[in-house]
């Protein structure tokens, strides 16, 4: 559409999903994340409110934008909206800027019709900046697929084919498929590790839920040893790309290279399943998952978080030592760590739905 025909915005329905989705299919910059499946879920498992912006051309009714958003009800912290809760990016899409800032705009103003604190933006950074720029940032990294995953293997150095030859030599197998027993499998496996980091955990509702919105857009894969699943992965796809949310494995056995079988049954796939890109998540620049994620050839690309209060002005970002939380989150994750594992189940599928990371 031209930037001089007038849009209608409305919140969307689950009516709207086919004509939503059809429009994330097509656009260059959309994620797996933009899938409509995404705001079902968070509703499905947690019951925040849907609050995605859906453009249309008012003559034609043409689909000309989107902007997912959800609003989160904390309490004793109030009410938010965050596009989106729960992963890395939920950016508008939209067939040009005046339709982006009409959407935002719309956004803002939803915002202050339910006295909501603050409007969270997940957003990217379009054009290349000078790795300079990146250092102790935020970043995601991107793969991009051949179009086979014999074409992958060989593309990759030897030590990293030895790597995941290791773990097929130490015995270690894997499964793909979207089963109950398979969420089940990888749940085990997931609140073991987010208990060893020192992390709340979700809820197995909130995966199930994910499976069941994105339905044969999403996939398991379960690493086992001598039949005990010690790791585990979650894909989620939309057209050629795909993310991964979720990866975990058992620290005790990570000698036996599990997270290299993890990523290798999930990449190969991809591969020889049409998908061009794949989302590897979010890491801070240089440290340790990033370097991971490098060593498969991911590249990164900067993301750029943004708040904005009832005033729709900008919150500035502090840092967590100008803020003084570091010392208070290293103190939670030390306890945390110390907890029993039913406990931090219980007790992280009652927090988590309230934190939006």
């Amino acid at each position: 559409m031209t930037a001089q025909q007038k849009i209608t915005l409305s919140i969307a329905s689950p009516s709207d999903k086919p004509f939503w989705d059809a429009y994330v299919l097509q656009h260059d910059e959309a994620s797996a994340y933009h899938q409509f499946a995404w705001l079902e879920a968070v509703k499905e498992a947690y019951g925040h409110t849907m609050i995605g912006v859906l453009a249309r051309c008012t003559d034609s009714g043409q689909v000309v934008g989107v902007f997912p958003a959800v609003l989160m009800k904390i309490p004793m912290l109030g009410k938010r909206i965050c596009s989106l809760p729960y992963c890395d990016v939920g950016y508008g899409l939209a067939d040009n800027d005046k339709v982006l800032s009409e959407m935002r705009e719309f956004l803002a103003a939803q915002m202050r019709n339910v006295t909501g604190k603050k409007l969270e933006i997940r957003g990217i950074e379009q054009s290349p900046l000078d790795k300079t720029q990146f250092e102790n940032k935020k970043v995601r990294m991107l793969l991009p697929l051949p179009e086979s995953s014999e074409i992958l293997l060989s593309s990759f150095k030897s030590k990293l084919r030895s790597q995941i030859r290791k773990a097929e030599k130490n015995g270690l197998t894997f499964e793909l498929g979207t089963s109950n027993v398979l969420v089940s499998d990888f749940y085990n496996v997931y609140a073991q590790n987010m208990r060893d980091l020192g992390s709340p955990v979700h809820a197995e509702k909130w995966f199930k839920a994910v499976i069941k919105s994105y339905g044969q857009s999403s996939l398991i894969s379960v690493v086992y040893h001598d039949g005990q699943p010690i790791g585990g992965g979650i894909i989620i796809k939309s057209g050629d790309n795909a993310s991964i949310p979720w990866a975990s494995t058992l620290r005790d056995f990570n000698r036996l290279a599990p997270n290299m079988l993890l990523y290798w049954s999930l990449l190969s796939h991809c591969a020889d399943n049409g998908v061009s890109v794949f989302d590897f998540g979010r890491s801070t620049f240089e440290e340790g998952t990033y370097k991971f994620k490098k060593q498969w050839g991911a590249q990164p690309q900067l993301l750029n978080w943004q708040s904005f209060d009832k005033n729709n002005e900008l919150i500035d970002a502090k840092s967590d030592a100008e803020s003084g939380s570091s010392r208070v989150r290293e103190i939670a994750e030390k306890i945390w760590r110390e907890l029993p594992l039913k406990l931090t189940i219980v007790t992280g599928s009652i927090l988590r739905p309230y934190i939006s990371l």
